[in-house]
């Protein structure tokens, strides 16, 4: 287990010791909740699991919990829920972008095949169903709309704009949908089951909803800026497979405003050119890291992160509301 969170600032050690205490209770539940005695599901469901993770969510489900009773077998078993819900949506995101690696290892289905890690992912969210059934009925109707909007905005995303669509409010509705609701469901299943306040639920489940989308806005500027080696994943690989990010809408919008601008309008030709080549792809995303579009995305992050952070002042002053807040920031401004 390790020694501090680094997620979260070192505000109250006492807080930071049951955190940490926590957090090795969801892990070992984790561990269980994916395990089986059959042969197949035995490897496959353990694969990302074993590959690592920030534990962002249920971090957040524990930190929400820490305004009320974060020891309640409820709050263990809804950080393990959301955890594993986020664990299934990736085996079904990398067969979906085409990801060769997660977490700095091949990819399930790029071992396994598409039709596995398509199937393991049904696993673990069936897993996940059976945690939220036992939690009680309120979170049996909470996660299946959260999975509901999990499911729409990859639909979305997959699909494209709607005739007319503002390409900006199209992106950011996918952003909601496919990162935020998970942290929302992950801060309100805190706040609703620990015995908190009342209210600290519902704030809890502005905030997630907030920090989800400022969260992937950083993540669009971290693709791009991070290391292979450090990241676990090959930097623009949404560039690839043509996923709009916030740097390419900025950059296309840049273009449409100024059809003179031959640096604006040669990059937007290399975006839709060819980039199944390695090198093509590595040109591009160096072109993209020089390119003003990747503050003006850092900006966004961290004006929606101050919102997300306007929003925590409506719980009670204290080191878990401090925690909050650095946690909102270290999300923002993480390097990996």
């Amino acid at each position: 287990m390790p020694s501090r969170l680094p997620d979260v600032p070192d505000i109250d050690e006492r807080l930071t010791d049951q955190l940490l205490a926590q957090l090795g209770r969801v892990e070992q539940d984790l561990r269980e909740a994916v395990s089986s005695s059959d042969h197949i599901v035995r490897w496959t469901a353990r694969h990302l699991l074993d590959a690592g993770g920030k534990r962002v969510r249920p971090l957040l489900v524990l930190l929400a919990a820490s305004l009320g009773d974060s020891s309640r077998r409820a709050v263990i078993d809804a950080a393990v829920l959301v955890e594993l819900t986020h664990l299934a949506s990736l085996y079904h995101d990398d067969v979906m972008d085409s990801a060769e690696t997660r977490r700095g290892t091949r990819s399930a289905h790029s071992i396994w095949g598409n039709n596995v890690a398509i199937l393991t992912g049904d696993f673990l969210f069936a897993r996940a169903s059976s945690l939220s059934a036992r939690i009680g009925p309120d979170a049996v109707r909470l996660h299946a709309e959260t999975f509901e909007r999990l499911c729409i905005g990859q639909l979305h995303e997959t699909v494209g704009l709607a005739e007319g669509q503002d390409p900006f409010d199209h992106y950011l509705s996918v952003l909601s949908d496919k990162t935020a609701s998970l942290l929302a469901l992950a801060g309100q299943l805190g706040g609703d089951l620990s015995g908190a306040p009342e209210g600290t639920g519902d704030i809890m489940r502005r905030y997630g909803e907030k920090i989800g989308v400022a969260f992937q806005l950083a993540d669009d500027v971290l693709d791009l800026r991070s290391d292979a080696e450090v990241s676990g994943k090959t930097p623009g690989i949404d560039l690839r497979e043509g996923v709009p990010t916030m740097p390419t809408l900025l950059v296309r919008q840049r273009g449409r405003a100024n059809p003179d601008d031959a640096r604006t309008g040669e990059l937007i030709r290399r975006l839709d050119g060819d980039l199944s080549t390695d090198e093509e792809l590595a040109d591009v995303v160096r072109l993209l890291r020089e390119d003003p579009a990747l503050a003006e995305t850092q900006d966004l992050a961290d004006r929606t992160a101050d919102e997300a952070i306007a929003i925590l002042e409506e719980l009670p002053e204290g080191p878990v509301r401090e925690a909050l807040i650095g946690f909102t920031r270290s999300l923002v401004h993480r390097r990996r």
